[in-house]
């Protein structure tokens, strides 16, 4: 069984940055599909950016391909976002979730089961 744990989040004032951590256990040891999300106050689950662990990053959400990074550490069986120039609308909770099983490539923020309980993001102006 996959599990997934984030942190790294707090509360920060705009334009800093922060770099969240997702630690994954149980899934595919050769390559896999993790994604983030988030989720604003009020509003639906957004994906924000994925990774193949086999691969490496493959796609971001529009809305944040020039301030988020995703990476990884497979030593440590760690997926990153860096997050830059932060601004008030990514305050959230943010999530790491996985498809859990051997995939290479990955769909676009659908089909991830395994998910992790969050880490909250508060940012102030």
């Amino acid at each position: 069984q996959a599990q997934l744990v984030e942190s790294g989040g707090g509360s920060v004032q705009a334009g800093g940055s922060l770099r969240l951590s997702c630690a994954y256990s149980g899934v595919s040891t050769s390559s896999t599909c993790i994604a983030w999300f988030r989720q604003a106050p009020g509003k639906g689950r957004e994906g924000l950016a994925i990774i193949s662990t086999g691969a490496g990053p493959l796609a971001y959400a529009d809305t944040v391909k020039d301030r988020f990074t995703i990476s990884q550490d497979k030593a440590k069986n760690t997926v990153y976002l860096q997050i830059d120039s932060l601004k008030v609308e990514d305050t959230g909770m943010y999530y790491c979730a996985s498809t859990g099983g051997y995939r290479w490539s990955c769909p676009e923020f659908v089909g991830y089961i395994w998910w992790g309980k969050g880490t909250q993001v508060n940012v102030s102006s």
